[in-house]
């Protein structure tokens, strides 16, 4: 016995000492942190006024550029820390360090797609002016850290400019679905994520009664995480002044407006991925077929570090290939390489930033022009009257006849795609006749009345086009389109619009399942009586909506992500359960079911996946379904007949993303679910009588 203790007590003091070997390693892997006081002395070079309204959203007032960069990102370390540092975190490749096993291919794919070697390369390319900035972002955020180092996780300092630009690299592919794409290659039977979408819609003096300009700015984004809006207004005395949408980590606005013009953006998804089988050689696994000769796979090795156990981090090192196609993916179905819009990009902040700065139509198009960003509609509109829709896109240069919408051989070098069609190719659409330009994420080509659409024809079907529509496409030219004498009570009515068009996806699920024989199911029989006598809206009082819309939704993601998705039959059966079960009846009130929930806060909401009004539902136990993402932070942007600008904005929750204890933790939500905005006081005079809050981080 005593023989067999002796072993134990040795196997244990062996996983303790492996246990303290790892824990000793990794903790010599983390950066040198700068010192506190070196944080605290470097923020004195700030000159910044951080003012919060009473919705607690804060407008930052700085001497320079940088200053008003600084002061934002101490700002939203205020408002949302937690997701600003998983943001840094994962673009350096080191979120598994803290997540465990769940977040390591994130952090394999940072690898993969080279974001850092590019960063190393190509950051002291950007303008001085543009680094300043981000360093200035990334100075604000440290110096949270400095007055809250409880909060910051090991190694998060020193946080930088290359974070910044780090973050664009990687974000920036997966809004057109990179992501979905990697996803397919590596595990083609997983489920994606809820689909990104958005609204975007600017209408010309011609079309109001009014003589003014219109914008819409209405992204539809999870409600939280590292793509969830954060609402602030940016000034300094250098002329930067903006207001709009930031996300955790971008120093820039996103979209939104300045004095004189805005811009809404929609995600697309045009065919900017390639991907290819490749050949191995049986003799030699480091080789691939090009063109009948075997070629050497790049081959690397990284380090991911793997939280097990509280402290106890290992680490894991992995190969990383890359072909002449671009980074290469080894699964149990074969091995493939990937190429990419955006692939080795690293200009995105300059063309955010040159949008940023932009005064005219003619600034604007030419920051657009800077062709760095690999995707996304933009919906743009101005002071002066000018309206315009910009399906822009890194364009693969595709000059060989194949299907490139599938999967392609490897052994082709006529395949490998150089650079991209020049920006000029990019569909576009500027100052219609019909005074109306929109996007819903549908197709390009319906983005105005139908005289003055683009033509298919004009563009080669290489590019790889969306010729889809959503409901919200439909409903747009069925409300918008509709409407030649547009006032600020008919915009804002359009916007909150909760009806599926005939024409609709969703509306052909409804016929479909009209048309199933019930065979004696009487659940069956009453769901289809009440699926006829639907007004086909999804208000919160509506008892035909719940029906239609927890059988649609599930469709809708699986469409949207590239997943297989259920029958409408199925999905109605699904839904016809879950209403029996958990309301007694199929006929609910939608707002019992439908509901936005935060904090204290639970509310019944209008609006469906795909409504204009879009609210995208979680189901829950108890056979409800919580909001989580859908219409976020909107902007209703006028311009009147004198160029002068009026704004209003709603977010879903409030300023303090996440933040419980605050006061703006859910305060615009009742005014969100109520379909109503607050003012934006962009200038000195509007936010005059309205600071609850004036205080400069260093001194705070």
């Amino acid at each position: 016995m005593k023989w067999i203790l002796r072993g134990i007590g040795g196997l244990v003091a062996l996983v303790v000492v492996a246990a303290l070997g790892l824990i000793a390693i990794d903790q010599a892997s983390l950066p040198k942190a700068p010192s506190r006081q070196a944080l605290l002395d470097k923020a004195k070079a700030y000159d910044v006024r951080i003012r919060r309204d009473e919705w607690g959203v804060p407008h930052i007032l700085g001497r320079t550029d940088a200053d008003a960069a600084f002061g934002l990102g101490y700002a939203q370390s205020e408002d949302d820390f937690d997701t600003l540092q998983d943001v840094v975190l994962a673009t350096r490749g080191v979120l598994a360090r803290d997540k465990g096993a769940s977040a390591a291919p994130t952090d394999y794919v940072v690898s993969l797609l080279e974001v850092w070697p590019t960063v190393d390369r190509r950051y002291a390319e950007l303008p001085a002016e543009l680094r300043a900035i981000m360093e200035a972002y990334a100075d604000g955020v440290s110096l949270y850290v400095a007055k809250h180092p409880e909060k910051a996780k090991p190694g998060l300092l020193p946080v930088t400019g290359q974070d910044v630009a780090a973050g664009f690299i990687f974000k920036q592919p997966f809004f057109y679905g990179l992501d979905g794409e990697l996803r397919r290659i590596t595990a083609p039977a997983t489920k994606g994520p809820p689909p990104k979408g958005s609204n975007g819609l600017a209408t010309a003096p011609s079309r109001s009664v009014d003589g003014a300009t219109r914008l819409l700015v209405n992204s539809h984004q999870p409600y939280t995480g590292p793509v969830a809006w954060y609402e602030a207004v940016v000034q300094s005395g250098q002329g930067w002044h903006v207001a709009g949408g930031f996300f955790p980590g971008s120093p820039f606005m996103l979209h939104g407006h300045n004095a004189t013009l805005g811009w809404a953006n929609t995600v697309s998804k045009p065919d900017l991925v390639d991907v290819y089988r490749l050949t191995i050689n049986p003799a030699n696994k480091n080789q691939y077929r090009l063109d009948g000769q075997w070629k050497d796979f790049e081959k690397r090795y990284v380090t991911l570090r793997v939280k097990l156990l509280g402290p106890i981090v290992l680490p894991v090192r992995k190969a990383v290939l890359r072909s002449a196609h671009g980074p290469v993916l080894e699964t149990d179905h074969g091995v493939f390489a990937v190429r990419y819009a955006g692939m080795g990009e690293w200009r995105q902040p300059l063309q955010y930033w040159r949008l940023n700065r932009a005064r005219t139509v003619e600034d604007w198009r030419a920051a657009i022009a800077t062709h760095a960003i690999p995707s996304l509609n933009y919906v743009y509109g101005d002071a002066a009257g000018n309206i315009g829709f910009v399906h822009n896109g890194q364009y693969p240069n595709r000059k060989a006849k194949a299907d490139w919408g599938g999967v392609l051989p490897g052994d082709r070098s006529d395949l490998i795609w150089q650079g991209y069609l020049p920006v000029e190719n990019s569909p576009q659409l500027w100052n219609p006749k019909s005074g109306l330009v929109f996007n819903s994420n549908n197709t390009p080509f319906e983005a105005s009345e139908a005289a003055d659409n683009l033509k298919p024809a004009d563009f080669p079907a290489s590019m790889g086009l969306q010729t889809n529509m959503t409901n919200r496409a439909w409903r747009a030219l069925e409300t918008y389109g509709a409407d030649r004498a547009l006032t600020d009570a008919s915009f804002r009515a359009h916007k909150f619009d909760v009806a599926f068009s005939d024409r609709s996806s969703v509306m052909a699920m409804v016929r479909e399942v009209l048309a199933v024989d019930p065979k004696g199911d009487a659940d069956l029989a009453e769901a289809q009586r009440i699926l006829r006598a639907w007004d086909k809206k999804a208000d919160r009082a509506n008892r035909s909506a719940a029906l239609a819309a927890l059988m649609s939704q599930p469709i809708l993601f699986a469409n949207t992500n590239g997943d297989v998705p259920p029958a409408p039959i199925d999905g109605l059966r699904a839904a016809i359960k879950t209403l029996k079960t958990h309301f007694g009846r199929l006929d609910p009130e939608w707002g019992e079911v439908n509901r936005i929930r935060r904090g204290k806060v639970d509310l019944p909401i209008d609006g469906a996946a795909d409504t204009f009004r879009s609210v995208w539902g979680k189901p829950q136990k108890d056979g409800t379904t919580t909001a989580d993402g859908g219409d976020t932070f909107v902007m209703l942007v006028t311009w009147d007949k004198a160029g002068l600008l009026r704004s209003e904005s709603i977010h879903q929750f409030g300023s303090a993303t996440l933040d419980a204890n605050s006061p703006h933790y859910a305060d615009q939500t009742p005014l969100f679910v109520a379909m109503k905005t607050k003012p934006v006081r962009f200038t000195e005079d509007q936010l005059k009588g309205h600071i609850k809050a004036d205080y400069r981080p260093g001194e705070r």
